[in-house]
């Protein structure tokens, strides 16, 4: 069995709206907290020293995370929309799918067609639960200035297609899902219309599902089917989504 680790790191180097901050405590910090909450001196810990720490401050969208239907509105096909804690885990470890767009442009919108193309090349149908993980490469360029607005995003029909096949978890290794939001700004303020802002993202409107965003790696994923996905998101209550370490798991 081979596990191929799908997640970029927490850090406050990842060049993204919403950035992670960790204050590191070292071992001599953790022998003085120690000490104050048990009456003690920092020199009964060997050397002066105990446990380290770090706190951190963080948005659950920052990091690999996995969005959950209450992210796109308040309602998903009629009802209230679920948090990340209420949702069927069995959703987050099924069969994986890779569609490699990886050739594409920053900033391209992947259609209908693009992913039956793609799906026709690699000789695959999709089945309910399967998780589709879309590859555009933007992880190779993580720590880059506007890393946000440097992937290739999935369209609203695309979007609805997918998940008209059974489909209930996807990914995507760019900041998000949809085309860059910087795009999306730009057509709109051009042409102010529905169906430009979070297009994608609306679809949990109507259609109940949860996206991986700043997912990593997928091009060590030796073989587009025929692996495992566990991508099981943090237990954060009420939350709009909960972060996650997504593995591929490769039998034989």
């Amino acid at each position: 069995m081979k596990l191929i680790d799908l997640s970029v790191p927490l850090s406050p180097k990842i060049r993204e709206p919403l950035p992670a901050k960790i204050d590191y405590a070292s071992h001599e910090d953790g022998a003085r907290q120690a000490s104050a909450i048990l009456g003690l001196q920092q020199s009964d810990f060997p050397e002066g020293k105990a446990w380290a720490t770090e706190t951190v401050t963080l948005n659950t969208h920052a990091g690999t995370h996995v969005d959950a239907p209450w992210h796109y509105w308040p309602t998903s096909e009629g009802a209230p929309a679920r948090t990340i804690d209420e949702l069927p885990l069995e959703w987050f470890y099924s069969d994986g799918v890779l569609l490699d767009f990886s050739g594409k442009p920053p900033g391209y919108e992947i259609t209908t067609v693009d992913l039956q193309e793609e799906l026709a090349r690699i000789g695959y149908t999709l089945k309910p639960f399967d998780i589709v993980l879309i590859r555009s490469d933007a992880d190779k360029r993580l720590y880059q200035e506007h890393y946000a607005f440097l992937h290739a995003g999935v369209s609203a029909e695309a979007t609805v297609w997918l998940l008209e096949q059974g489909i209930k978890v996807v990914g995507t290794d760019g900041w998000g899902w949809d085309i860059p939001l910087n795009l999306q700004a730009q057509d709109f303020k051009s042409n102010p219309r529905e169906g430009v802002l979070w297009a994608a993202h609306y679809v949990g409107k109507d259609l109940e599902y949860c996206q991986i965003e700043k997912l990593a790696n997928l091009d060590q994923i030796p073989q587009p089917f025929g692996f495992k996905v566990c991508c099981f998101p943090v237990k954060v209550e009420k939350g709009s989504a909960g972060w996650a370490r997504p593995v591929a798991i490769i039998e034989g």
